[in-house]
């Protein structure tokens, strides 16, 4: 995935989960700039659950 940004520490998985939250949320203009942000937050949050579990 050449220009893409990699979250550090996720998986290939939760990589793809990032870029369809991302994209979701900039398509339906929800958390405006903030859209990256939030898709990483979601992604990682679920990905400190899966570990600690």
């Amino acid at each position: 995935m050449p220009g893409k940004k990699h979250l550090r520490g996720a998986s290939s998985k939760e990589q793809r989960q990032y870029e369809h939250i991302k994209k979701s949320a900039q398509k339906s203009g929800r958390y405006g700039k903030r859209a990256k942000e939030v898709a990483a937050r979601t992604v990682m949050k679920q990905h400190s659950k899966k570990k600690s579990s």
